[in-house]
């Protein structure tokens, strides 16, 4: 007898031979040879535009690309793989913001190293999920080998743990979590009857700098603390937190009845490069017994430095640590982590479920890195970072990112003696923040003018800057992290700057001038 649906020797229908096609599309020990081909493919159309590019950007708008877009009709596939790469081409390659270039300066993203898309290209294509053991195996020792290294870098100890994230702002975030539970947990520990918790979460404060990142007012936000949470202390001449500003805080909390529940200290900030003073921030938040993050995101870079690993002093006394391996590491999107100096303290992210991590695989010493993440599925991004190490080994890293710290000095040094700009202060890492103000150029004209600048530069697409605010006053931003831009291509791109901002300051003086009175 046979089965339910077509008799046995029928022609196949439609559905039969389209779910065929659709099933050759899968990866398998039947597909090898049509992905090797397929992915080289790929692989050579990256290739021949990345040579082709001389500018880091087309200099594209989103009212151009925005109807090509639009009008791709999504349900008519076109059933062969060189036209989805002709019309990829057409609505990104042609146009993407190119990292690798050496006039790219805008903002942290950094060119990225072979080992890491070797590793990218495997761990894809296997497509583990870093939440159990059983869907992982070896990645999950892999990546807990590579969070012990990382913690051995920064020195947190023998307890330390951590755990892979998408990037600084959920590290954060997740440093956030933790602290406010412990916060909680100490609040509730010794009191005779249990307190209200969204009453004791209303107390809780957090204190960062006036120059930190903005994910720690997010984090706040969506860990549901009051409004005015999170509280910033001002910085010196250098953009680094004020410790003394700090202790004040603390003790102005202490007598208003508030909890700080974390301090976040910064090493790297997004503008200025700065590295708050952690060996007197540790201090501070041991005498306070405060939970100290420090965000890392940008300079964890400089645990890899050959030279520049003291400035990093006093990371070690931690109790969380953010890394953005993407930053400083030359790694690809997303690769990050959050460590922690008691690894016990990541249990404020477990919650077992019986189809998942059951209580019961604890007993049975299975690794399931779901109990440490905020995260369930979870791409084995720890493979690039494992294989830049093999290939390339972290001095090499540590000597790239020193490359780009010394071209911040030196681009630095040449804004401060060049009449046409002012300069904010020094980075330690790789960051120079200026404005175009030539003597006798108003304030208001000098931030129209640098406006102007920044906007006409990226529609050019001959380079891509960043711009901030400093004290109210609109600047620019040089982002170095590529090591093959040179001292020449900062000062062609501040050449260009230049002129983009003196013709706007000429035009708008002369029709300011041929304005009639009245």
């Amino acid at each position: 007898m046979s089965s339910i649906g077509s008799p046995t020797g029928a022609a196949p229908t439609d559905t039969g031979r389209a779910a065929a096609t659709a099933r050759g599309h899968l990866f398998n020990a039947g597909s090898l040879g049509r992905y090797r081909d397929v992915l080289a493919r790929g692989v050579d159309r990256v290739a021949r535009r990345v040579g082709e590019v001389d500018t880091p950007f087309t200099g594209v708008t989103p009212d151009e690309l925005a109807p090509l877009i639009g009008g791709i009709d999504l349900d008519r596939p076109l059933g062969d793989t060189d036209a989805a790469l002709d019309e990829l081409h057409d609505v990104w390659l042609r146009d993407a913001v190119w990292f690798h270039h050496p006039r790219y300066l805008a903002h942290l993203n950094c060119p990225v190293v072979i080992p890491a898309l070797l590793g990218e290209a495997v761990l894809s294509a296997v497509n583990s999920s870093l939440d159990t053991w059983d869907q992982s195996a070896g990645a999950t020792l892999m990546e807990r080998r590579l969070i012990e290294w990382t913690a051995g870098r920064i020195g947190l100890g023998p307890t330390a743990d951590g755990v892979f994230t998408s990037g600084g702002t959920q590290s954060n975030l997740q440093a956030m979590l933790l602290a406010r539970e412990e916060a909680y947990r100490r609040a509730v520990g010794g009191a005779a009857t249990r307190p209200d918790r969204p009453q004791v979460l209303s107390r809780l404060r957090v204190i960062t700098s006036a120059a930190g990142h903005f994910s720690v007012q997010k984090a706040a936000k969506l860990l549901g603390l009051a409004a005015d949470a999170v509280l910033t202390v001002p910085t010196d001449a250098s953009r680094r937190m004020r410790a003394d500003e700090l202790a004040r805080t603390i003790d102005r909390c202490h007598r208003d009845g508030e909890v700080v529940m974390a301090v976040v200290a910064t090493a790297g900030t997004t503008d200025f490069g700065s590295i708050d003073p952690l060996p007197e921030i540790a201090d501070i938040c041991a005498d306070a017994g405060v939970w100290m993050h420090v965000d890392a995101a940008y300079g964890c870079g400089l645990l890899v430095s050959p030279t520049r690993r003291h400035l990093l002093d006093g990371i070690e006394r931690a109790t969380s640590v953010t890394v953005d391996y993407h930053k400083s590491f030359f790694q690809p999107v997303s690769s990050s982590a959050l460590l922690v100096r008691d690894g016990r303290s990541l249990r404020h992210a477990t919650w077992h479920a019986d189809y998942l991590n059951p209580a019961r695989a604890v007993e049975q010493g299975i690794p399931n890195q779901v109990d440490k993440s905020i995260q369930t599925t979870r791409r084995f991004d720890a493979c690039k970072l494992w294989l830049t190490l093999r290939i390339m080994g972290p001095d090499a890293v540590g000597e790239l990112f020193d490359q780009v710290v010394d071209l911040a000095a030196q681009a630095w040094r040449r804004l401060d003696a060049d009449p046409r700009f002012e300069v904010a202060a020094q980075s330690q890492l790789s960051t120079v923040v200026f404005r175009y103000r030539p003597p006798g150029l108003a304030p208001d004209l000098a931030d129209e003018a640098n406006l102007h600048a920044r906007d006409a530069l990226a529609a050019s697409g001959a380079a891509l800057v960043a711009g901030t605010k400093v004290d109210g006053a609109h600047h620019l931003k040089l982002t170095l992290l590529n090591p093959e831009t040179t001292v020449d291509d900062v000062a062609h791109v501040l050449d260009l700057i230049a002129d983009h901002a003196a013709w706007y300051a000429r035009t708008a003086t002369a029709a300011e001038l041929s304005c009639p009175v009245g």
